[in-house]
């Protein structure tokens, strides 16, 4: 299947530590590397581990730091062609702080670059996609962009942003995370979901990870799962963690999965993740 993955590439540099340091506290870092991220370019090299043919859709602007990001996708086998080049800004960076002490991560982020717009989209050609997957970042260009969807298509609501229940109507697939749901004063996923399923497209289904306690979903006529969290023996790294999930759940049901065993596949693939450093051959034992 060929799916297009639209949203932020970024480079992440990681700085492993082996506790947390207090504020104004001076430490020497055991370990320190870059790699690519942001959440569409983690969820679309996941997806082509995982037997898709995935590309990407984004702005990347003229630096070293694209250069690097280019060629790191490019070496994922990500089809980079709908990219658009952006001669003003600079490439967005994560400073990611990972403690090794329990594999949290504490992430500041410098982003100088346009967002990919309604008008750099209308300019793919959609024809041979048969998913469309969308960060859920500038919500009056997405509008624009979920409305000319001839397939199917999912939304990642990450984070609360002003008007972005207003998109909640087009897609197929809406994967809400923990943050969300808390942001909207709820404590657990279950009540989150059957909360905003009067909101979303009718037949939609609804997911919500919520770390520890696995994820649930509600399928298009109200039908509850939930899939327990995998939990590997040491936790190394859960930096896009939620984005290997994402790919999972979608890869599942393009693969034709039904949406309890998407949710089991998902959460094993973002528990084999919190296991290891990066993201690279996640599939090697595939669910």
């Amino acid at each position: 299947m060929n799916v297009l993955v639209v949203g932020v590439a970024t480079l992440d540099i990681i700085n492993l530590v082996d506790a947390y340091p207090a504020e104004d506290e001076k430490i020497r870092v055991s370990g320190q590397w870059r790699q690519i991220g942001g959440n569409a370019a983690n969820t679309a090299r996941v997806l082509q581990q995982l037997g898709h043919r995935s590309y990407w859709a984004g702005v990347m602007a003229v630096d070293d730091e694209a250069t690097l990001i280019r060629r790191s996708l490019q070496n994922a086998k990500v089809n980079c062609s709908h990219a658009v080049v952006e001669a003003s800004g600079v490439s967005p960076v994560s400073y990611i702080t990972l403690n090794r002490m329990n594999g949290s991560r504490t992430i500041l982020h410098h982003r100088d670059l346009r967002e990919f717009t309604a008008e750099d989209f209308a300019g793919i050609d959609l024809k041979p996609f048969s998913w469309v997957h969308f960060e859920g970042r500038q919500v009056d260009e997405l509008q624009q962009m979920l409305r000319q969807l001839p397939v199917c298509c999912s939304l990642e609501v990450e984070k609360p942003r002003e008007g972005i229940e207003t998109l909640f109507r087009l897609p197929q697939l809406l994967l809400f995370s923990k943050d969300y749901a808390q942001g909207c004063g709820y404590d657990n996923a279950e009540q989150f979901l059957y909360h905003v399923k009067p909101q979303c497209r009718e037949g939609a289904v609804l997911v919500c990870a919520w770390g520890e306690q696995g994820a649930w979903a509600i399928d298009g006529k109200g039908g509850l799962y939930h899939a327990p969290a995998y939990i590997p023996g040491e936790v190394v790294d859960t930096v896009g963690a939620g984005d290997v999930f994402n790919a999972g759940m979608i890869g599942a049901l393009l693969s034709g999965e039904t949406i309890g065993s998407a949710l089991h596949q998902a959460c094993r693939l973002a528990g084999r993740k919190c296991g290891q450093q990066g993201i690279d051959n996640l599939s090697a034992n595939r669910p």
